[in-house]
């Protein structure tokens, strides 16, 4: 079983009956470990900027700022958030294929960093400016992605950033700006990943990548920016990523690269929130159909979509139910057939049982259909 952090059934059973079910519960002492964790191992050249869309909450915002976070951000809405905290100049990041005026005017207006994902981008932010703006430009690799998930695209068509091959165009086409600088390169690669020696070959694709982006254009990149994709175990037989190798494998990759003297900057979402959450929720009832046993939860994808969308469930436990094993397809109280949280093996269940979902403090709430059928909203509690 994979640990639930410090919640123990005992715990559980508390939180549940003071907060009711179904509910989510965070860890603040769990996230702060996980970042300074991850921070210890890490080059000083390296920037963590924790990607909002993992999990918006304006208290982990808070928390993360405090240690020292940068914040990669994807919306309005994330940008509102995070400008909530007062954090000076350029410790903000603003990416996404679809930017609005609106959002491009708020962005400039918070001095944050536009990942700028085509001429588009870059057209509208010079309209925007009145001074010379750093902007990175994402870049869609030629190289293959190695994911679990389809979640980024590999290296065929993407709606993400510029083509590799076509940026000689996309410079020809900018050079006329008058405000726009690009002076930094957003290479988004990895998704979920736990083998450090996978993430440095991709990571060190990268930085080939930007070397020779450097040499052909003359670009001088202040920052280098290798996106996300640090991985966390959902299964039990999934072993966490390896943070030594990992720190020691960026030192290596920085000194192979010594032409390369600006900042690298990490995005992780899930690594940092991932393990810091965990939903409760109680079987409804229990029902046989055709040779399957389901467990009808109160809850379902309107609060944890992503088993639906991956295919992988939430490691889960029946709190107070001992080591018992036997199949259960978990289904939500939605009125559709695609409302499954995945197949798993737990103890004998029967209605009210307290089930507790581990590693929901990333792609949780947030990620789930909370308006579809109209059930309420599940409260968000934190303790430590």
């Amino acid at each position: 079983m994979i640990p639930l952090f410090a919640f123990e059934d005992a715990t559980c059973r508390n939180l549940a009956d003071t907060h009711g079910t179904p509910c989510f519960v965070y860890s603040g002492a769990a996230a702060e470990a996980q970042f300074s964790s991850l921070r210890a191992v890490l080059p000083s050249r390296v920037r963590l900027a924790y990607a909002v869309k993992a999990n918006p909450h304006p208290g982990l915002l808070a928390r993360f700022a405090a240690l020292g976070a940068s914040f990669d951000c994807a919306s309005m809405g994330e940008l509102a958030r995070v400008g909530a905290l007062m954090l000076p100049p350029g410790r903000t990041f603003f990416a996404g294929p679809g930017k609005r005026a609106e959002e491009l005017r708020k962005a400039l207006a918070m001095g944050v960093r536009v990942q700028a994902e085509g001429c588009e981008d870059l057209a509208r932010i010079d309209a925007l400016a009145d001074r010379d703006v750093a902007v990175n430009l994402r870049v869609h690799p030629a190289f293959e992605v190695d994911e679990g998930n389809r979640i980024i695209g590999g290296s065929g068509p993407s709606a993400f950033g510029v083509d590799e091959e076509d940026v000689p165009e996309l410079l020809q086409r900018a050079a006329s700006l008058r405000h726009v600088r690009i002076q930094g390169l957003h290479v988004f690669a990895a998704s979920n990943q736990r083998d450090a020696s996978k993430l440095l070959a991709i990571h060190g694709a990268v930085l080939g990548l930007a070397k020779r982006l450097s040499e052909a254009h003359g670009f001088v990149f202040e920052q280098i920016d290798l996106g996300g994709g640090l991985g966390v175990p959902y299964a039990v037989d999934e072993r966490p990523l390896d943070l030594i190798s990992f720190g020691q494998g960026l030192s290596t990759l920085l000194t192979q690269h010594a032409w390369f003297t600006g900042e690298l900057i990490l995005e992780p979402g899930r690594f940092l929130a991932g393990p810091c959450g965990i939903y409760l929720a109680r079987v409804v009832r229990i029902k046989e159909s055709r040779g399957t046993r389901f467990a009808i939860l109160e809850g379902g994808i309107n609060h944890l979509i992503r088993p639906l969308l991956t295919g992988q469930p939430f490691p889960v436990k029946a709190v107070g139910k001992g080591q018992g094993s036997r199949p259960y397809t978990l289904a939500g109280p939605l009125c559709t057939s695609l409302d499954r949280l995945g197949d798993v093996r737990l103890p004998e269940l029967q209605a009210g049982d307290l089930l507790a979902f581990g590693t929901t403090g990333a792609y949780g709430l947030s990620e789930g259909m909370t308006h579809f059928l109209s059930h309420p909203v599940p409260p968000e509690v934190w303790v430590d």
